[in-house]
């Protein structure tokens, strides 16, 4: 039966304590209390450095078993390099990635917002990621309007990458387009970006959606990234409770 998985992008905010956090909380024990009210979260902190191996062993270590990471792609291999001449960097990656073990649920690849569809380079690396793995999920959030086209969601069904349904106040362009058997939504907040709160009018329309791709049988991964005033925690719930 598909699941509907509803989280945040990441769970270490010290704006967190009080709105979500008990006051006392220490914050190594933020990601068991946060694995109580949810059953998956995004790490970003893979885009930005390389956890160390025992890092990774205590979140796997203080999340229940049917937990999921969502795990973004190290901004070297997809701000830097740009997705070309990537294979080392992919290698490092995919050691990560692989640390995660049974609790990985799906790979983020968050293009930057200047990268242009490039069908040869983006096959060319869709082709590496299905070498090293034919059954790891993988979503990509493209920024550029140029992805917005019928070649560039060939390629992503081709080898089965998921287009990240991402809201970001209109800031990037963005289409419901589903091009794997798993759904991955981001919300990035509906005006001031991770700043702004989505009302329960919206997030029944989700809701709904979210309800229609379940019926389809495709598992949904949902995360908010509004950290601001602990609204992506508040919308979560909300969502959950729609979507229930």
């Amino acid at each position: 039966m598909a699941e509907v998985r509803i989280g945040t992008s990441g769970w270490h905010y010290a704006h967190w304590r009080r709105r979500f956090y008990p006051e006392k909380l220490k914050p190594s024990e933020w990601l068991p209390y946060f694995a109580r009210h949810f059953d998956t979260v995004e790490v970003n902190a893979t885009f930005y450095r390389e956890p160390r191996a025992s890092t990774i062993a205590q979140w796997i270590e203080h999340t229940p078993e049917d937990f999921l990471f969502a795990v973004k792609m190290h901004r070297a291999i997809t701000h830097y390099q740009r997705l070309e001449n990537v294979e080392e960097s992919l290698e490092r990656f995919d050691a990560i990635a692989r640390s995660f073990g049974e609790k990985l649920g799906v790979v983020l690849v968050q293009l930057p917002p200047s990268l242009a569809f490039d069908a040869e380079r983006v096959a060319a690396f869709f082709k590496q990621l299905r070498r090293r793995s034919r059954q790891r999920r993988y979503a990509l959030e493209a920024r550029h309007k140029s992805w917005l086209s019928d070649d560039a969601t060939e390629v992503l069904q081709q080898y089965d990458i998921a287009w990240c349904i991402a809201d970001s106040g209109g800031r990037y362009p963005t289409a419901e387009f589903v091009t794997a058997p798993f759904v991955y939504l981001r919300f990035h907040g509906p005006g001031p970006l991770y700043a702004s709160s989505y009302s329960d009018e919206a997030l029944c329309e989700w809701a709904g959606k979210i309800r229609r791709w379940k019926r389809q049988k495709r598992d949904v991964f949902v995360y908010f990234n509004n950290d601001f005033e602990g609204y992506a925690i508040q919308n979560a719930q909300r969502l959950k409770e729609f979507v229930t």
